[in-house]
């Protein structure tokens, strides 16, 4: 059993291995509930004690909570030198962020929001996605093309950096709640650890059972391992769901995506040293449906200043369709590479 890339439990087979195994997935569902709503009810006090938009604590200090995994699966792998493995898990973690998470969000809530403030932020995850394509048409992500990609994801940050400045400049935190600032951090960085330790073991967990079912390796990788990249983002969508905040569950996914693109893929391109090996099948079929997806959820919403269910519906159905593709190429009844 795998667990941050470390074997636990390798001596342990057959029954005991499952029971461990069984335990250790109650503890994760555990883990990711509680810290999933100490999580969301940190981050929404902060954003009303300092009157900074939901949307922008969720594309930032959100996000960057979220995405640790994907950090540092990647670095792990840029490092190991796997690092063509990086664009295929951005652009997936990526596309599973936008159809399937804010399709269930837009479905449950779908509403108006700040269209200044996501035009901005939309256009620059779209940038991102076209960029991505663009620069890899050789065949490969040069290494400079890192800059390109770092440049936009400056540009996000400044924007961010300029609407909290302006909300805080206007809402100052109480006496009151200037209290309550270190114990809703404590429950921050908890929130954090729960849901990332719980997404590690549900992941490493639920592989084990699945080998000890006898199902495929590739079915695992299409459910346990895909969903388990973009845990963090759905539980803290689910929860977000729940107390209705959802500027909180559009701002983590906008900015999960950005920084997916724009900071880590990047980093691990300089980190390997050399350009990132794109594959055919990337450039056929991946980027196109990553990019139809951001296109699907940023575009209508930019025009009519308000999300609408009917493109959580379509998101989802892209996802379907994604999902159903992917495994009838794994079998070889379609060939997309």
């Amino acid at each position: 059993m795998e667990f941050f890339g470390y074997t636990l439990f390798g001596s342990m087979t057959g029954g005991a291995l499952l029971a461990v195994s069984a335990v250790i997935f109650v503890v994760g569902l555990v883990f990711i509930i509680k810290g999933g709503d100490w999580f969301v009810d940190s981050a929404s006090w902060f954003a009303e004690a300092t009157g900074i938009p939901k949307f922008v604590v969720g594309a930032t200090v959100v996000s960057f909570a979220t995405t640790l995994p994907e950090l540092l699966v990647s670095v792990r792998a840029a490092m190991n030198g796997s690092a063509q493995l990086a664009i295929g898990n951005a652009v997936g973690s990526v596309t599973a962020n936008t159809t399937l998470i804010m399709g269930v969000s837009l479905v449950a809530m779908a509403g108006v929001i700040n269209r200044k403030s996501f035009s901005l932020k939309g256009g620059l995850l779209l940038a991102a996605a076209i960029g991505l394509t663009v620069l890899s048409l050789s065949g490969s992500l040069p290494t400079w093309s890192a800059y390109i990609l770092w440049a936009i994801f400056l540009v996000f940050m400044i924007s961010n950096l300029v609407e909290g400045k302006k909300a805080s400049e206007s809402d100052e935190i109480d006496t009151y709640e200037k209290k309550e600032v270190p114990k809703k951090i404590l429950f921050f960085v908890l929130g954090t650890a729960g849901i990332v330790l719980g997404a590690e073991f549900l992941v490493g967990s639920g592989q084990t059972i699945a080998r000890s079912m006898g199902i495929s390796e590739a079915i695992i990788g299409f459910t346990v391992i895909a969903l388990g990249t973009s845990l963090p983002e759905f539980v803290t969508t689910l929860t977000a769901i729940r107390k209705k905040e959802s500027g909180l569950s559009v701002g983590n996914i906008v900015g999960a995506n950005i920084i997916d693109l724009t900071l880590i893929l990047p980093l691990c391109a300089i980190i390997n040293g050399q350009p990132l090996p794109v594959e055919q099948m990337n450039l056929n079929f991946d980027f196109p449906v990553c990019i139809a997806a951001c296109a699907v959820a940023i575009v209508p919403t930019i025009i009519a200043g308000k999300f609408r269910k009917w493109q959580g519906v379509a998101l989802l159905a892209i996802y379907a369709g994604y999902m159903v593709a992917l495994v009838l190429n794994e079998v070889g009844v379609l060939a997309l590479a």
